[in-house]
């Protein structure tokens, strides 16, 4: 049912809680998964860099989560890309025909002041298969 599962990661407390879920439904339907960690440019104005636009933090976070899944007897594929998170995430899913995006939520988005804002409300608007959001 779900040959390829997305997995969206970066350094958050829904992503590593979102792992259980991903192992589960990956080693149920034997999936090829894939890591995707999106290395976003900061706006000129920005006060404090955040983390996720470091290649190298990406890349140690991307090593981390594919030994995390190997140790679990999961095999998986990372990627790195740049640009906004959202349509980035959406575009890899279509270009490795994903069946299934899994995600963390940090809950932003279930308010009116963070819906415009929410990575995860722009996915589920913009995906080009299904969504499974773990709160």
């Amino acid at each position: 049912m779900f040959k390829t599962v997305l997995f969206p990661i970066d350094q958050s407390r829904e992503t590593r809680e979102a792992a259980d879920v991903v192992t589960n439904v990956v080693k149920k339907y034997s999936s090829r998964l894939v890591l995707l960690s999106v290395v976003e440019e900061p706006p000129p104005d920005a006060p404090s860099p955040d983390p996720m636009v470091s290649p190298e933090v990406v890349a140690k976070l991307l090593e981390n989560a594919q030994s995390l899944f190997s140790g679990q007897g999961i095999q998986s594929e990372i990627l790195e890309r740049r640009g906004k998170p959202a349509f980035t995430i959406c575009d890899v899913a279509d270009e490795i025909g994903a069946d299934l995006i899994i995600m963390g939520c940090r809950g932003l988005g279930l308010t009116e002041e963070g819906a415009d804002d929410s990575v995860t409300t722009r996915v589920i608007n913009l995906s080009p298969c299904p969504v499974l959001i773990v709160p």
